[in-house]
């Protein structure tokens, strides 16, 4: 193993710039969620057109996610995140002042849109900082947005209980996080974003076959599955705990924060754990504790045993949309970053198809039954397991 190579202060303030930008992606976002119950009320949205709804968000991500590279190829992906993070700040308070679900719907498209690009831009940024550093960063900087989910529903929920309207939390929020992200900008990495290391040069002649193909296909579904997971605890956590197990306002967000503060502690610890255990390992594990966790809490429903098994599927799914990625970047015979970008936009499907096929379930037979989706993605994800690797490979 060779020596750690010392980091230069230049690329220490370009980790915590990026770092900061992964927090205010998550915490944007996160302030709104708390309010979604309120805001179903006040719109009188029945369960399947609040699905449809919050789903506009992720279609939005669903639509750009395709031009994000086109765009930061322009930009570059320093700038590319720091103005598509302002913008979302400010889509997300529009979506705050919406009268109408026509408006909320049209808010919450166009910063799903921002959001994709942020998404890829400040990865993009992050895997140029980790070449920098010459060792894994990246899960620390998901960590860092999955706190900045946390704090942004910690303020979502400590603004409802101190009863401050819905237009002063967003508005303090798009100022604050806005303010983050262009203060960070100067200290981000300078220069194009693209760095030839010979990869496509040394697999020009190789023609993936069906077994990649395969893989690939079921690195989607493993992936997609995580999208699913995750859109449970956003999209449905808070109003389950409200209205399906009697929670008030103020704790019902704890659903919630228990799923983000154990995908937290899940992403912080998972470059361990994979390289103890391996991927496919920890992948079926998780699969298997979401279901056994979820099934559990819907099976049996009360409010602790409903904030266990949303902390079940925090753990569950931490590494699960990371490992998806790394294996299809892995894959032999496709050039750089193609079986990456083919796994992080389709998904995408998962989060635009999820919020309406639970909310139409909802309709028909209740939230606890729509919610049963969780435990089926999970046990699919641990069927799909076996296509990671056994072991992580060695870093260099």
């Amino acid at each position: 193993m060779s020596c750690a190579r010392p980091v230069s202060v230049p690329d220490r303030r370009a980790r915590i710039a990026v770092a900061a930008l992964f927090l205010t992606n998550g915490a944007v976002f996160a302030n709104l969620l708390p309010r979604y119950p309120e805001i179903k009320t006040d719109l009188a949205l029945t369960n399947a057109v609040y699905g449809v709804i919050v789903a506009a968000f992720a279609a939005g991500a669903l639509v750009a996610g395709l031009a994000a590279g086109a765009i930061i190829r322009r930009a570059g992906s320093a700038r590319a995140a720091v103005v598509s993070t302002v913008a979302m700040a400010v889509l997300i308070l529009a979506a705050g002042f919406a009268t109408t679900p026509v408006v909320l719907g049209a808010a919450l498209f166009a910063a799903g849109a921002c959001d994709a690009v942020t998404d890829v831009a400040q990865n993009a940024h992050g895997l140029r900082v980790q070449q920098h550093y010459r060792r894994s960063i990246i899960n620390s900087l998901h960590a860092v947005w999955a706190a900045g989910a946390i704090l942004g529903g910690l303020m979502g929920a400590a603004a409802i209980a101190l009863d401050i309207g819905r237009a002063t939390h967003l508005g303090i929020s798009a100022a604050l996080f806005a303010t983050v992200a262009i203060t960070a900008y100067p200290h981000l990495l300078p220069g194009p974003d693209h760095v030839d290391d010979g990869r496509e040069h040394a697999e020009a002649g190789l023609r993936p076959g069906f077994a990649v193909y395969a893989a690939l296909a079921a690195l989607i579904g493993i992936a997609t599955a995580g999208a699913v997971i995750e859109d449970a605890g956003s999209s449905w956590a808070t109003l389950y705990m409200r209205d399906g197990v009697g929670a008030p306002g103020a704790v019902a967000v704890t659903g919630y924060l228990a799923l983000m503060v154990c995908m937290f502690v899940g992403r912080l610890t998972g470059d361990r754990l994979v390289d103890r255990f391996g991927e496919r390992t920890l992948a079926r594990a998780g699969g298997l504790l979401i279901a056994v966790g979820m099934g559990a809490a819907l099976a049996f429903p009360s409010v602790p045993g409903t904030v266990a098994g949303f902390a079940a599927v925090g753990l569950g799914v931490a590494t699960l949309v990371p490992a998806a990625m790394h294996g299809a970047d892995s894959l032999p015979g496709l050039r750089r970053g193609t079986g990456l970008t083919a796994v992080a936009w389709l998904m995408r499907v998962g989060f635009v198809a999820s919020p309406p096929v639970v909310g139409l379930i909802a309709d028909a037979a209740g939230l606890r039954a729509g919610l049963l989706l969780v435990p089926v993605a999970g046990l699919l994800v641990a069927m799909l397991a076996g296509v990671l690797s056994a072991r992580r490979p060695s870093r260099s």
